[in-house]
């Protein structure tokens, strides 16, 4: 068999998984707090025919080896968890976070989720939850019905304006968390991350301590999905797999050809 027809089909599905993160990113370029991710390969093991520095006679050796390569095959996902854009909104519960960190969650099985998407709102309780219903840390935080304006602080600090009181109330604070590692959490969907060995344990804080970011009220974080860069993306791929194609038919031609001698 033709080492060629290998190696062709594991560039071809090397390149179909690089489309699936591509379209994975175009799918997300609207969502909040997204990160792009692209897949990383590496070449396989090298089947040696020729060893270098091997005698090619009793007073030479041979100064360069004969290696064929065997393929490629993905092994990563890289995630950048660059900045995206701030996009106002007319939200009091929109919370963007400008700079590092995450906001934390309490997900429905007791782990801690960790999320970019800052778009919140207010459960039957009068607490602060994502849209799907998870709840923030927010150190307790509680918005009494009565309230008629919500502020949150660059820092962190909720404060609440209540019907015949002049001072805004402090009723709880955002919690953040940091890692030393953040392209190795682990991504469950629904714009949550959790953590993993690679990731590291958590550095909790207030915002705007240490290297946490600080906090926008009325934004959101959208993604950081360069658009026009993954459709370029997309157009390498696609040739990519077109000339691992077009390697499988000549190595079949070759064969034909073979076994018509």
């Amino acid at each position: 068999m033709m080492r060629s027809l290998w190696i062709s089909k594991s560039g071809m599905e090397a390149q179909q998984t690089q489309l699936d993160h591509i379209s994975n990113n175009l799918a997300n370029s609207g969502t909040n707090g997204y990160k792009q991710s692209h897949a990383v390969f590496e070449d396989l093991m090298y089947q040696t025919l020729r060893q270098s520095g091997a005698n090619s006679s009793e007073q030479t050796t041979l100064p360069t080896g004969l290696q064929v390569g065997l393929g490629v095959r993905p092994v990563a996902t890289s995630r950048q968890f660059t900045q995206g854009s701030l996009q106002q909104t007319s939200g009091n519960l929109d919370v963007a976070i400008n700079g590092k960190g995450f906001f934390e969650i309490t997900l429905p099985d007791g782990r801690t989720g960790y999320t970019r998407d800052g778009a919140f709102q207010l459960d039957n309780q009068g607490r602060i939850v994502t849209n799907n219903g998870y709840l923030v840390n927010t150190n307790g935080a509680q918005v009494p019905a009565e309230a008629t304006g919500i502020t949150i602080s660059a820092d962190g600090i909720i404060s609440a304006k209540l019907a015949g009181e002049t001072e805004p109330q402090v009723i709880g604070r955002f919690q953040m968390s940091n890692f030393v590692n953040p392209p190795g959490l682990d991504p469950i969907g629904q714009n949550t991350y959790v953590e993993s060995v690679a990731s590291g344990p958590p550095q909790q804080g207030n915002p705007q301590s240490g290297s946490l970011g600080s906090l926008s009220q009325g934004f959101v974080e959208t993604s950081n999905v360069n658009v026009v860069q993954e459709l370029v993306q997309m157009i390498q791929t696609q040739r990519a797999y077109e000339l691992n194609s077009k390697a499988i038919q000549t190595s079949d031609q070759m064969l034909q050809k073979l076994g018509q001698l």
